[in-house]
């Protein structure tokens, strides 16, 4: 997932960031999908935030837009539990203030979606970076690693894949800005959800609507990635389980433990046939 504030987007997968490399060059390939196929995003309406006062930090976050009401929303929060070598990692993922990227989690992991999915890519030099993997294609041990990071959700009903739009929240907002980082939206705020140590976020190609399942923990802040990339929960437990993740671990399984009856993701596992 190319990370940074400048997106760079080649034929083949980037390799590992080396100590020669300019600090910017490392962040971009490190946290980059770096598509081996055409993955780009239908293109999507963008939407501005609504600034209220500095001073009301409780204001509630608007309606989702009607051009990405079709997606699954999480409204407020959930409990996600993964298992990673035998161990516990706890996620707190945030509906309130990122409806559509929560939801989108929520859904996938709800589906089982990351179970047996690995971390194809993982960043501590020269450095801690991000631990990134969720990729539905590294599921089967038989795709060639350099192929790992290229992959999207394909939805079963649709036969397409689901990509979701860029979703950030500027602070003292009523609304996230969708489809935009903040310094294309020429918004200074920063993000309410920022890439603190153990954040969990979103990975993308360069084109903004371009998430669909796969993600990064941050192994420390990162803080120069907030306002570009959609950060949606926190790791809560397990930050220990986080740090000696390797690449090529995988996601043994992955559980909605709290919360999901404020997902849509309920609706559709209860009308589910038997």
């Amino acid at each position: 997932m190319t990370l940074l504030l400048v997106v760079l987007i080649t034929g083949c997968s980037d390799p590992a960031p080396s100590a020669q490399e300019g600090q910017v060059k490392k962040v971009d390939e490190a946290a980059s999908t770096s598509p081996l196929t055409t993955t780009t995003a239908t293109a999507q309406p963008s939407a501005s935030a609504t600034v209220a006062p500095k001073d009301d930090s409780s204001a509630a976050v608007t309606a989702v837009p009607t051009a990405f009401a079709q997606l699954p929303q999480l409204q407020g929060e959930a409990t996600v539990v993964m298992m990673v070598k035998g161990k516990r990692i706890a996620i707190a993922v945030n509906g309130q203030e990122a409806p559509v990227t929560a939801g989108n989690f929520v859904d996938l992991v709800s589906q089982g979606v990351y179970d047996g999915t690995s971390f194809h890519r993982v960043v501590r030099t020269p450095s801690p970076f991000v631990a990134q993997g969720g990729d539905p294609q590294s599921k089967d041990k038989a795709v060639p690693e350099q192929l790992l990071g290229t992959g999207n959700y394909v939805d079963p009903k649709t036969q397409e894949p689901r990509f979701i739009p860029l979703e950030i929240l500027p602070e003292g907002a009523t609304q996230p800005i969708y489809s935009q980082t903040l310094k294309v939206a020429k918004v200074q705020e920063p993000p309410k959800l920022k890439h603190r140590r153990g954040a969990v976020a979103m990975a993308r190609s360069n084109q903004p609507d371009s998430a669909s399942a796969q993600f990064y923990f941050t192994l420390a802040d990162v803080s120069f990635l907030d306002g570009d990339y959609a950060v949606f929960g926190s790791v809560i437990e397990g930050m220990d389980v986080v740090d000696q993740i390797q690449q090529g671990d995988r996601i043994e399984s992955a559980k909605v433990t709290k919360g999901l009856e404020k997902s849509e993701a309920l609706a559709r596992l209860l009308t589910q046939p038997q």
